[in-house]
């Protein structure tokens, strides 16, 4: 009688394509709840699997002892001793495909990922420029397990939860404080404010963004600022000493504690950015704020809506998939010509 079977999922970085792999693995696990599941990836984010029955993570060091092709090999044989059955590789870079190699050579079958590069090209490019939604990268990520014998009808929307209890983090006694007293001002909203990403050209001004928090904040709702560098815990701290109600939990705790306090928020408010994924691995409505880069990528949040994304229409948008390509026009005028206002007049909306 053959054994049960056990995929390994690949998909190493970044932080955000990681998060969008986990509601993908949740409703393959309704689907399928008896497939043992194995996913390899960075250590940082194992927390968006823990939820998740039936799965085993590896992390890989791929600075330290997974290092390189030898690395690589070590880290395969790590995994071997999984019993796989199938590989679905997520990520289809160089070491992803150095390991499902490894994993044909002995007679185990894989699918990989389809990213689409042709059609994001002309998406992106300056002439002739085809303005049409792409498949999403989640259903991308569905594709990939349909290889396998494993299809998923995505229902790709967020699911009504209830907020994760958040005794024992150990806040500050300022911010212990508003967490106890969160329900007895009805009116007042609580509103993550992730405004960081890797790429400049995926960030709204800073200045701009002042002006919306300050709005936000002196309307009575409640701000928390997400991050994760010291840079980025020095700007948050300088908009949190402007005003009462804005708090900044840039690097006061773990990635897993974070999750559960973005759980108890009532929006967030996203660059294209990892913020906007975390929002969705805990059924929490977002509003994006997008520049050089567009929805129609395929990078939107699990379940969130396209009429949540804040943007403006020029020819030039999208000019980049990733963010990663400088404005060639010189004025950024994707992020500039977008007013606070708009972003604010969002938020409320959202928050009715």
């Amino acid at each position: 009688m053959a054994g049960k079977a056990k995929l390994l999922i690949i998909r190493f970085s970044a932080m955000g394509d990681v998060a969008m792999t986990a509601p993908v693995l949740k409703e393959f696990r309704a689907k399928y709840p008896d497939v043992e599941l194995v996913v390899v990836s960075r250590a940082l984010f194992k927390p968006f699997f823990n939820d998740i029955d039936n799965l085993s993570f590896e992390a890989i060091e791929p600075g330290g002892k997974h290092k390189g092709f030898f690395g690589l090999v070590r880290l395969f044989r790590q995994l071997k001793t999984h019993k796989i059955t199938a590989v679905a590789d997520l990520h289809n870079n160089l070491r992803s495909k150095v390991l499902t190699s490894l994993f044909m050579l002995t007679g185990i079958s894989s699918a990989t990922l389809n990213k689409g590069r042709s059609e994001k090209k002309q998406l992106t490019r300056k002439i002739n420029k085809q303005l049409i939604p792409l498949k999403l990268t989640v259903q991308r990520y569905a594709d990939v397990f349909a290889q396998l014998g494993y299809p998923i009808a995505l229902k790709n929307t967020l699911q009504k939860t209830a907020a994760e209890a958040l005794s024992g983090i150990g806040f500050e006694p300022e911010l212990q404080n508003i967490i106890d007293s969160k329900h007895q001002n009805p009116i007042q909203k609580w509103i993550g404010l992730s405004p960081f990403a890797q790429h400049k050209q995926k960030v709204y001004p800073y200045h701009k963004l002042e002006e919306v928090i300050l709005t936000l904040a002196g309307l009575g709702h409640q701000v928390f600022i997400f991050g994760g560098s010291e840079e980025e815990q020095r700007i948050a701290e300088n908009w949190a000493s402007k005003h009462i109600n804005i708090i900044s939990l840039v690097r006061t705790m773990k990635l897993e504690d974070e999750l559960k306090f973005i759980s108890n928020l009532d929006l967030m408010l996203s660059m294209d950015s990892s913020g906007m994924h975390l929002a969705s691995l805990k059924n929490i409505p977002a509003i994006s704020v997008w520049g050089a880069t567009h929805p129609y990528a395929g990078f939107l949040g699990y379940g969130q809506s396209i009429s949540d994304a804040v943007q403006t229409d020029l020819y030039c948008r999208p000019c980049s998939v990733y963010g990663n390509v400088p404005c060639y026009r010189g004025d950024f005028a994707c992020m500039n010509n977008l007013s606070p206002q708009t972003v604010i007049d969002t938020v409320l909306n959202k928050l009715q």
